[in-house]
């Protein structure tokens, strides 16, 4: 009887060594770490790509107010339903430059259409080449106010929702998450119209 229980013994023995073998522990913690990393990585450079874009809208949308607030308000009566007045079409215009050199694409925002309501001018891109299901929107507000020391100062807004779409939701999914950001960067810019 006694020979039928060392080899069993011997047995449970090598098992138990291998359960207590450390050279492959760091494999599999490895795999087991490596969807977070990469998940970070994905994150910090979405997350800083949305930053750096909204930034350069910002820019954008403070060109085009500043150069509609230079600009004399007398053409805004001038407008038809076919063409925008000057001042507006000039904000249009720098905006539209801007996110040209900063190879920002426009999304077809200049063959796009636009719809003037009072003293507000909205351009909307024709489509979405960008690859999100928002549209861009350019809005320019010829006379839009702010109360400052209990005086309403009239300038222009000039507002851009553009597009964004975010990877770090598909890579969140492969870790079992589930992320779904905002399908639009907004950013407003106002100058004070000095005619």
């Amino acid at each position: 009887m006694m020979p039928m229980c060392i080899p069993r013994f011997r047995a449970l023995a090598t098992l138990g060594r291998g359960w207590t073998d450390e050279r492959a522990s760091q494999i599999v913690e490895f795999a087991l770490s490596l969807p977070l990393l990469v998940l970070f990585v994905v994150g910090i450079f979405d997350f800083s790509g949305a930053v750096s874009l909204k930034q350069k809208l910002t820019n954008a949308a403070r060109e085009g107010a500043r150069v509609a607030a230079a600009d004399p308000a007398n053409d805004l009566g001038n407008g038809s339903a076919k063409i925008a007045p000057d001042s507006v079409a000039d904000a249009f215009q720098v905006v539209d430059n801007y996110l040209a050199s900063e190879n920002i694409s426009d999304c077809g925002l200049s063959v796009g259409t636009f719809t003037a309501t009072g003293l507000t001018w909205v351009f909307t891109a024709t489509g979405s080449p960008c690859g999100a299901t928002a549209a861009l929107v350019l809005t320019i507000n010829r006379g839009c106010t702010q109360k400052v020391n209990a005086v309403n100062l009239v300038g222009t807004c000039v507002t851009i929702q553009y597009p964004y779409k975010w990877q770090f939701g598909s890579v969140s999914s492969l870790v079992g998450g589930k992320f779904t950001g905002p399908t639009s960067l907004t950013t407003t810019a106002m100058a004070f119209n000095e005619n």
